[in-house]
């Protein structure tokens, strides 16, 4: 089935639409909210919840990008059970540092308070990704998105750690100038 397919299910409000997600993209969302959590029972019931978002959210929405819609439902529900988990623990692991990688360049969301601003940054974050290479475009998704290690993401492209790393900070680094240049006052 069709990604263009499993939506249109959704829209008819046909409970098939589940079933069809869970068996094109159950893997995919298992293994991001994997990476964010570290748990695979966590992984399954978060899981669990996009496919409950989903179904919630589509009417009105119709996504463009359905795995891009999902990987983003999955990433920001594991997030925020990852964030319950650990509240007033102090811990480190691959969230924590994945978080702080990003937190100097784009807020938590927090401070973006208003729906027209984020989707604002998220058309400027678009347009900054077109202009990458497919490689650099690919570890930013990678890692940002996905929540994949740097190790995992080397291995993945046969690279070194460091020359991932060192190309991640640099696609940093110009997404903080590409923003600042948009007037994101972040």
């Amino acid at each position: 089935m069709t990604d263009e397919e499993i939506i249109e299910l959704y829209l008819r409000r046909d409970e098939r639409a589940i079933a069809a997600t869970q068996e094109r993209f159950g893997k995919y969302c298992e293994k991001i909210a994997r990476n964010i959590l570290g748990d695979d029972a966590d992984a399954l019931e978060c899981v669990n919840d996009v496919y409950l978002k989903v179904w919630e959210s589509i009417p009105p929405e119709r996504p463009d990008i359905f795995p891009a819609y999902l990987a983003a439902i999955t990433r920001n529900l594991a997030l925020s059970r990852y964030r319950k988990m650990t509240a007033g623990k102090r811990g480190g692991g691959e969230v924590a540092v994945l978080l702080g990688e990003l937190s100097e360049i784009v807020s938590d969301g927090s401070s973006v308070e208003k729906d027209i601003e984020r989707k604002e940054l998220a058309a400027s974050i678009n347009r900054f990704l077109e202009r990458l290479s497919e490689t650099s475009r690919c570890y930013f998704v990678l890692r940002f998105v996905c929540c994949e290690s740097v190790r995992d993401i080397a291995r993945r492209y046969g690279k070194s750690e460091n020359s991932v790393s060192v190309s991640l900070n640099r696609t940093k680094k110009q997404l903080k100038k590409h923003l600042d240049k948009e007037g994101f006052d972040l």
